[in-house]
């Protein structure tokens, strides 16, 4: 397959999983939230040992120690990727939020409010908590996206992502 139909086929899915998305209860949404942070941290040393992997390959390849730097995972990072999950979940849900509303000339009323806007792509190198992090933004968003990275080490977030 390449990399055309790969990405398409990803969307695809994507969208799929944006409408289920845009509609499930902001509780449904925070105890996803809470259960990927606890994910993150009972599979912690898995992560770890997995990004070990990435780590090697990364010098291998002769990635900039900057690099490597921001690829790393430890205990803290790994921790502060859960504490940004249950962070997110704190926040006030965005979608249905009314933002205004006006009475036009003619008398009809009209509003302004925040919806998902469905999919999302996003791309990025060398940040795995940036899976964690845009995962808890999205599906507080009501929003659905392919994450073109590392998602599929991470429990929990890459089956709401």
């Amino acid at each position: 397959m390449d990399i055309k139909q790969y990405v398409s086929d990803k969307a695809r899915k994507a969208k799929t999983a944006s409408r289920a998305l845009a509609n499930i209860s902001t509780e449904i949404k925070n105890n996803a939230l809470f259960k990927m942070a606890a994910g993150l941290e009972k599979e912690s040393a898995r992560l770890i040992a997995e990004n070990q992997k990435d780590l090697a390959a990364a010098d291998q390849k002769g990635l900039s120690k900057a690099m490597i730097d921001r690829l790393t995972l430890n205990p803290e990072r790994v921790k502060a990727m859960a504490d940004g999950l249950r962070e997110v979940a704190a926040l006030p849900d965005p979608v249905g939020e009314v933002l205004r509303m006006w009475r036009r000339p003619n008398g009809m009323e009209v509003g302004r409010m925040r919806v998902p806007i469905g999919l999302i792509g996003i791309i990025y190198e060398s940040r795995p908590n940036v899976t964690a992090d845009s995962a808890a933004l999205r599906l507080k968003s009501g929003n659905a996206s392919r994450n073109a990275h590392a998602s599929r080490v991470q429990p929990g977030v890459s089956s709401f992502g």
